[in-house]
């Protein structure tokens, strides 16, 4: 091994195929701590509360249970709104955004779980199991290696001892000018070397069997990192699955709260615009209303949240209400999803008012002679 890193002993070189496969697995395990790694931020910001894990199981101990920041921050609302009145306007909605953030930390324990479990700790099985196991007989593999490329050093030198020896045999003495005893010497150091170098052949032969085998029993495990990918696709696939289920229920958690607030509102305060004049999310650079349609969240529209049996608006005989009308800028395109509302270009200045018992996330809006219900989330009032 140290005359290879001086340059001064052959190396046995791998075939081009399996240079591929250990770089393969070198590549597959690099990127899987990576992955992991980084998941692990992602599930649990906090780098104490990862390292307290951590231990645990190293402990072969159950982690504790731990609330989540939703959790955390819905208690210290409720208990708020506890001191400060819980019959008074701030109070309600106090309690109200506590129980939506209570629910978001449910949901988030609950993703947490679901990916730890399904994308996690395959990702560790692998690195903990697989891996080791490759890399051990890797080691043994370039040990065997080491084995053969000495044989093989020892063979050559034996030859070339062996042919100085010979042609120093091959001469025929005199007599009367030398001494028979230095060709005695060099006929039995011939003999020597003629035993050296059947050994050292010997040798070779088996230090080459055994690191076939070793080499075919790593080439086999190393072939079984395409089966490790094929794992990994389906684990990354269930990730996704729970992170979307997750998204999914925040969104419908928060989507009901502002509902709630909606209303909560609308008694309190009469006659006012219920919604946000700041943009929900980063304007779009492309204007197309597709490529918006495809981006932005999907707002549901009044028909689909209206109760049951309710009948939809009449666009054509519906009239400002006695509160008037105010100008609205258009923050975003909005592809209509039905003739019942009015598509939206970004930047725009259009009229809005709304209706006594209109759903709180909607408006109607006017553009010309042109009149549709348009999302509250894509407009911001004016005066």
């Amino acid at each position: 091994f140290t005359e290879e890193k001086f340059g001064q002993a052959e190396k046995t070189e791998l075939d081009a195929h399996f240079e591929n496969l250990l770089a393969r697995a070198d590549s597959t395990k690099n990127w899987t701590e990576r992955i992991l790694r980084q998941t692990e931020v992602l599930l649990q910001p906090n780098p104490s509360a990862r390292v307290e894990e951590f231990l645990y199981e190293k402990l072969d101990r159950k982690v504790p249970s731990r609330v989540t920041n939703g959790e955390l921050l819905a208690q210290y609302m409720a208990e708020a709104a506890s001191e400060l009145g819980p019959t008074t306007p701030y109070g309600k909605t106090l309690l109200m955004v506590s129980e939506a953030e209570k629910r978001l930390g449910a949901a988030e324990r609950d993703f947490i779980h679901t990916a730890s479990i399904s994308f996690l700790t395959p990702l560790r099985n692998f690195l903990e199991g697989d891996w080791k196991t490759i890399s051990k007989e890797r080691r043994l593999l370039q040990n065997r290696r080491l084995d053969l490329d000495a044989c093989k050093a020892r063979l050559k030198k034996a030859k070339a001892a062996e042919a100085k020896a010979s042609c120093e045999g091959d001469t025929v003495p005199d007599f009367q000018e030398t001494r028979p005893r230095n060709y005695i010497l060099s006929a039995s150091a011939s003999a020597l070397w003629n035993d050296e170098v059947d050994k050292a052949e010997q040798e070779l032969r088996v230090a080459q069997t055994e690191f076939d085998r070793q080499a075919e029993v790593t080439r086999l495990l190393l072939e079984g990192i395409s089966s490790t990918h094929v794992n990994h696709l389906r684990c990354l696939h269930e990730f996704v699955k729970s992170q979307t289920t997750y998204y999914a229920q925040c969104y419908r958690h928060m989507l009901d709260l502002q509902k709630q607030l909606g209303s909560a509102q609308g008694a309190i305060f009469p006659g006012t615009f219920v919604g946000t004049t700041e943009p929900a999310s980063p304007p779009l650079s492309s204007t197309s209303p597709t490529t918006a349609a495809a981006t932005m969240p999907v707002v549901p529209t009044v028909a689909s949240l209206a109760p049951p049996g309710e009948a939809a608006l009449c666009l054509e005989e519906v009239a400002p209400s006695a509160s008037g009308t105010r100008k609205a800028r258009v923050l975003y395109d909005y592809e209509a999803a039905d003739s019942s509302e009015l598509a939206l270009l970004a930047d725009e200045l259009i009229t809005v008012y709304s209706l006594p018992g209109m759903d709180p996330d909607w408006l109607i809006g006017e553009r010309g002679n042109k009149k549709g219900k348009v999302p509250v989330t894509y407009l911001e009032l004016l005066s």
